[in-house]
């Protein structure tokens, strides 16, 4: 692919991963980033929620030969571990079958070990604190507040949820669709530090969850012992953010909901008054290309909320997808960036829908016997039967189905197991080759 240059606006981790693909191919990258180089500034805190590296985001890893290095450095999560407000758990294991589960990894060490790979390449350069100011989508310039000014064959948006490239591609292009939906709730990260002895304060490979129906808190362990807690909470009205102005407050919320967690949290009131609050939203749009001018890709075309654990994995897929069209159409971009987007639009919707749906699930089902019974059957199929996969493990353990695909088989096998467990007492009364026949018809 004889281009002159790739403009990359936005070196997050599809930004990164993107540019180390190109570079592969000989293919010139500039990536542009608004903030510093974050390896060698301090990053922020309250806005590194961990991430849930799975099969479709490994794939892609694999490919730039980063897999095996960030695995090493991730912990393995096999389920979810439920707390009630008694402080008793529940694994519900994320799947019946050897070798299938999801990985904790830090946001920033993935960033950085993708932006170390890319520097490798001659062919890659980054520039930091050049903050996007202007898209002009006729001919392809991108405009920064420093004055600087970038052009190329094309620009690549890898901006995220806020994407200058997409404000300007809705503000010039006829019959851009866009909607952005937000949910009631927002989060703020707190912290379980390690034990003294550098071990973990709760089961290491477990996803934990404190499903309170309207509410929940959940912790993903860190390879240092430490785990990384979010409380998913209403802005306002009851139990929401609005209500706990103080530590009385907050205390006393806590007390109520999370009473096993507070002994391991000896910095909650400081996380929760210093950390921010942030909001959590669903971006859709089309197109995701002006010819071969402009792409967008990850969260800047199809941001989701993080309750599938899918965001990165999506994003990452997005490259790996835009990586083999490239290897097959040659030069021509326009070609190239309408194929993709084509494909990969009804995806992006999917896991958005379910990853929306996935917060309920999480906030409400998890605690919900019948719900219980389903997971323990999903279970039972799985160890039992090769080849049937549960929604969940359609998404997250099978790269080669499509996200739609996963949804609308995921959806029906939900909906009649959820009807089979509400009308048993005890899942081993039920005929598993019985149940996999009602299955197939669905």
């Amino acid at each position: 692919m004889n281009q002159e240059k790739i403009i990359i606006i936005g070196a997050g981790l599809s930004g990164s991963l993107l540019a180390i693909y190109l570079a592969k191919k000989g293919i010139e990258v500039e990536v542009y980033e608004a903030r510093g180089d974050m390896r060698k500034e301090k990053m922020s805190a309250g806005r590194s929620i961990n991430l849930a590296l799975s099969n479709r985001g490994i794939a892609a890893l694999k490919e730039v030969g980063l897999d095996e290095y960030m695995l090493a450095e991730a912990v393995p999560m096999f389920g979810r571990m439920i707390h009630d407000t008694k402080g008793n758990t529940r694994l519900l294991p994320y799947s019946g079958r050897q070798g299938e589960f999801i990985n904790s990894v830090s946001r920033a060490g993935l960033n950085i070990a993708l932006m170390n790979e890319a520097e490798k390449y001659d062919q890659v350069q980054f520039f930091f604190n050049q903050k996007c100011s202007e898209f002009d989508c006729k001919n392809g310039e991108a405009k920064f507040e420093s004055g600087k000014v970038a052009k190329g064959s094309t620009v690549i948006g890898t901006d995220g949820a806020g994407s200058v490239i997409r404000n300007a591609m809705f503000s010039k292009v006829e019959r851009f669709d866009f909607s952005q939906k937000w949910l009631e709730h927002g989060y703020k990260e707190l912290h379980i530090p390690p034990a003294e002895n550098g071990g973990f304060l709760l089961e290491k490979n477990a996803l934990h969850i404190w499903a309170r129906h309207s509410f929940m808190m959940i912790a993903l362990p860190n390879f240092d012992g430490s785990f990384t807690c979010t409380l998913f909470l209403a802005h306002k009205g009851e139990n929401s953010f609005e209500q706990l102005k103080d530590e009385e407050s907050l205390m006393e919320f806590c007390s109520t909901n999370f009473a096993d967690a507070i002994p391991l949290m000896p910095t909650l009131v400081e996380d929760f008054f210093t950390n921010p609050t942030g909001n959590l939203g669903t971006i859709k749009c089309f197109p995701w290309n002006i010819g071969g001018k402009s792409l967008l890709i990850g969260d800047s075309a199809h941001a989701v909320v993080p309750f599938y654990g899918q965001g990165m994995n999506c994003s990452f897929e997005d490259c790996r997808i835009l990586n083999e069209m490239i290897g097959e159409k040659e030069n021509d971009l326009a070609q190239i960036f309408s194929e993709f987007s084509k494909v990969r639009k009804p995806n992006a919707d999917a896991i958005a829908d379910m990853a929306e749906e996935n917060f309920y699930e999480m906030r409400d089902a998890v605690a919900d016997l019948t719900f219980q019974k389903k997971r323990q059957l999903e279970t039972k199929l799985e160890q039992t039967f090769p080849d049937y996969f549960s929604k969940y493990s359609m998404v997250t353990f099978r790269e080669d189905l499509p996200y739609s695909v996963a949804k609308e088989k995921g959806n029906a096998q939900d909906k009649l197991l959820m009807e089979i467990c509400a009308k048993v007492n005890d899942i081993n009364e039920l005929d598993l080759n019985e149940v996999l026949e009602e299955i197939k018809f669905v």
